[in-house]
């Protein structure tokens, strides 16, 4: 299948073996053998479920450090919406971003700033006439993971047009570039992150062939330092975004900034999620135009690497957007077609059970088989998430039979009888 990055990463010495994550996982790519937990690298959709659910902080986030940005000659901070969420009684957004200034930044681009253009194109994308229905957000980098690999379906109706991040990235290298006269491969665009997808966003890319983010700082790591610099920081005005730019910090706040349409549906959380997806491929929701779907609960704002409370965190929000206009940034006419995908997502077929449809169809006969005589509790104690998962991993040549404990000891069971009959047998005679 390739090569694969992940952001999310296992720490084995760190891992006690227990089932939590293996129940959690969205895409059934973890298993417990031998007592540690293991992710398969072809199924891991970088959602960082895990990481929230893991009570032995077993499973852990892979990004940049802070002193990233010395290697470029220009940085440019580029910092999420949901940063500005993380902060009490923060009543002016250019404070933080003074701040990142102060922290080593040589300039700042506000992602909101990208994610109102990004609007404005959704707009006119949804307008077209040959555009299949509902159109699925495609800023969620996990939610494209999934259903690249659960949901091929429905591909295409993906919306194909880059992420706020991938476009705040170009158009900051780009004005970087005009201002300073510095070759563009000497500017890096580094982005403040709520969440491990956007790392492995950087890395492999669905959309583009290579992305123009150059590295991704962890919100939580930048938070305390920002926290610091900005009670000494003098305000200087920088922020360039309106309401439906920090809307998208939250569930529902980039089908809300569409405004055309009233006909939308926004689910976050990774389970609430599938159910959408589940119900979007059985042809359910067909009245509706737009579907924003967020694997985090809360949307970006719920982040595993953020510091506060997502619903806290969108009650910063709201009154942050109070006074703020509705949009300060619009797309000129002709730019449509530099914000779609110049590479089309492709299905992954890493849960098929077979390389064809006849030795699919006789694992899917033996994997009936092997249920049926399973017993259906789905207990989790056999290293796989359910008693279905661990017939295919048997299917697979992964597992056997005896990996199930609830079969083994109706087994011990039987032979201790049979042992009793034959000892109480042998003393009657």
């Amino acid at each position: 299948m390739g090569e694969f990055f992940h952001s999310v990463t296992l720490d084995r010495d760190q891992c006690m073996g227990c089932t939590n994550c293996i129940k959690r996982c969205p895409t059934g790519a973890i298993r417990v053998r031998e007592g540690k937990a293991t992710i398969s690298p072809e199924r891991c959709i970088d959602c960082g479920e895990c990481i929230r659910i893991c009570p032995h902080h077993a499973k852990r986030a892979i990004y940049d450090p802070l002193e990233e940005i010395e290697r470029f000659e220009y940085a440019v901070a580029l910092p999420a919406p949901s940063l500005y969420a993380q902060f009490n009684n923060l009543e002016d957004t250019d404070l933080v971003l003074s701040a990142l200034e102060e922290l080593g930044f040589d300039e700042v681009y506000e992602v909101a700033c990208a994610a109102e253009l990004v609007s404005d194109a959704t707009r006119r994308y949804l307008a077209r006439p040959d555009v299949p229905k509902p159109v699925i957000s495609s800023a969620c980098p996990a939610v494209l993971r999934l259903i690249r690999v659960r949901f091929p379906g429905l591909l295409p109706h993906v919306l194909p047009i880059v992420a706020p991040v991938e476009l705040a990235a170009r158009l900051a290298k780009r004005r970087a570039a005009k201002r300073t006269g510095l070759p563009i491969e000497k500017i890096g665009a580094v982005f403040i992150s709520p969440c491990p997808a956007k790392v492995t966003a950087m890395r492999m890319p669905l959309g583009s062939a290579h992305s123009e983010i150059d590295a991704v700082l962890a919100m939580k790591e930048v938070y305390p330092k920002l926290l610091g610099l900005m009670k000494q920081t003098k305000a200087r005005p920088l922020s360039a975004s309106g309401r439906i730019g920090l809307g998208w910090a939250e569930s529902g706040g980039e089908a809300a900034g569409l405004i055309s349409t009233e006909r939308y549906l926004a689910a976050d959380g990774i389970e609430n999620v599938i159910r959408v997806l589940e119900d979007l491929e059985d042809e359910k929701l067909g009245e509706l135009d737009f579907v924003e779907l967020n694997a985090c609960s809360g949307g970006c704002v719920g982040g595993v690497l953020t510091v506060e409370n997502p619903y806290i965190a969108r009650a910063k929000l709201k009154l942050l957007r109070r006074y703020l206009p509705v949009s300060r940034n619009h797309l000129p006419e002709e730019a449509d077609e530099r914000l779609l995908w110049e590479v089309p997502m492709e299905y992954q077929p890493v849960l098929e059970l077979g390389a064809d449809a006849s030795e699919r169809f006789a694992r899917y006969s033996e994997m009936q088989r092997l249920l049926a005589a399973l017993p259906g509790l789905d207990c989790g104690s056999c290293g796989a998430p359910s008693c279905a998962a661990l017939a295919e991993d048997i299917v697979r040549g992964e597992a056997a039979t005896e990996d199930c404990v609830v079969l083994m000891r109706e087994r011990m069971e039987a032979v201790l009888r049979a042992l009793r009959v034959d000892r109480d047998g042998y003393s009657g005679g």
